[in-house]
């Protein structure tokens, strides 16, 4: 009965993410620097506000759209924070994560055959959404580029099929961004260009030494600019399922159809919580702190790694690290699984992020900085036991 199934689906394989994930899960005693998944727990007042939702028998279903007064908190935060000028009446979708605002966007933008640009090494995520569509990922090599889609780069790319761009920045698995200037060099290549833009800006508030520059904020190009943004990782609401996608009106009404079919409107009890969230902001004790703590892991984790002769970019936002194990001779793949066997250290192996990322591995400094001490020092010491052996 299989070949009876939705070919697209077939053609989806799990990642290697999970593939390491399911080892880590069942063994508790592993020091896992995989998932970006953040170790602090969601702050109390946001805690105290879904508490609250709860007693006050908030669990029935929402506009689909959200909560307006979320709508209104999230066109807010973003103005304040970014310059981003979205109207709640019709300017934004509430969804089930960031995860279901990008699946809406390619469903409704993409068709069979057209193609996607998408700079590589990248998250995996976005292939199996655009393949779900019929449509064409059109992976391009940054690695020869500082991990950046450069304009050039963008421009080389470009055909008649092209239909959209992601610029997913700040970078997951590289921590890579993009600076104002790399921005309007991108924007200047697309504006005469009938190319949608999806700007994932998820990691937008881990940015740790300049301020994130949105290419939503340029005019010209806003009537095909799609902001995907969220709660997940700003404030530690992995699980809560809060996401934002904003754009012109014409594309929140096509979003709407898909998302009204789909999830109706996401939790209830978690846009409540999302509100109070917004409301504080991100001046926040708790949310200050978790920014200030992971630029204290991104420092020792880039140090070790130097001090282990390792090829790596220092990353400039997000909180993922993204070194070259090139000189081992090992596959990315080889060396998770070996560091996992050997020193019971969990990280995943580059080629998980397309075959560009083969020869890298990725480590989240999401993790107590007790866990990452010990796994840097675990891959120190796989890294010299290596070394024995060729010798």
């Amino acid at each position: 009965m299989i070949n009876l199934l939705n070919k697209n689906v077939l053609g989806i394989e799990m990642s290697g993410i999970r593939k390491i994930a399911n080892k880590v899960d069942r063994s508790p005693d592993i020091i896992n620097l995989t998932f970006g998944q953040p170790n602090f727990p969601t702050p109390e007042y946001i805690k105290k506000a879904g508490i609250y939702a709860i007693e006050d028998n908030q669990n029935a279903y929402t506009e689909t759209a959200g909560l307006y007064e979320l709508r209104k908190a999230a066109c807010d935060y973003v103005h304040d924070l970014y310059n981003l000028s979205y109207n709640p009446e019709d300017e934004i979708i509430i969804t089930t994560g960031a995860s279901e605002a990008l699946d809406i966007a390619f469903r409704t933008i993409l068709e069979e055959g057209t193609e996607v640009i998408l700079p590589a090494p990248i998250y995996p995520g976005y292939e199996p959404l655009i393949q779900l569509c019929n449509a064409v990922p059109v992976l391009v090599d940054t690695t020869h580029s500082d991990f950046k889609l450069t304009a050039a780069l963008l421009e080389e790319h470009i055909t008649e099929k092209t239909r959209c761009v992601v610029l997913p920045y700040p970078s997951n698995p590289l921590g890579t961004i993009l600076n104002r200037e790399e921005v309007l060099e991108i924007a200047k290549v697309l504006e005469d260009k009938k190319i949608f833009i999806i700007s994932d800006e998820i990691y937008s508030e881990l940015i740790y030494d300049e301020n994130h520059f949105s290419i939503g904020t340029i005019e010209s190009l806003r009537d095909r600019t799609i902001v995907i943004n969220g709660l997940s990782k700003s404030h530690s609401m992995t699980g809560w399922r809060i996401g934002f996608a904003f754009a012109p009106s014409y594309l929140i009404d096509q979003f709407y159809k898909i998302h009204s079919f789909n999830s109706i409107c996401p939790s209830t009890i978690s846009q409540y919580a999302a509100v109070d969230a917004l409301a504080q902001g991100t001046h926040t004790e708790e949310v200050l702190a978790m920014k200030q703590e992971y630029r204290r892991r991104r420092d020792f984790a880039y140090r070790r790694l130097n001090e282990m002769d390792l090829e790596v970019i220092e990353p400039k936002g997000a909180f993922y690290v993204f070194p070259s194990i090139k000189k081992t001779g090992l596959t990315s793949m080889d060396f998770a699984m070996k560091l996992l066997e050997e020193e019971k250290v969990a990280v995943i192996p580059g080629s998980s992020f397309s075959d560009l990322g083969e020869g890298y591995i990725r480590i989240s400094y999401a993790q107590s900085m007790e866990d990452l001490v010990k796994g840097l020092e675990g891959i120190e010491r796989f890294l010299e036991s290596i070394k024995t052996v060729k010798n």
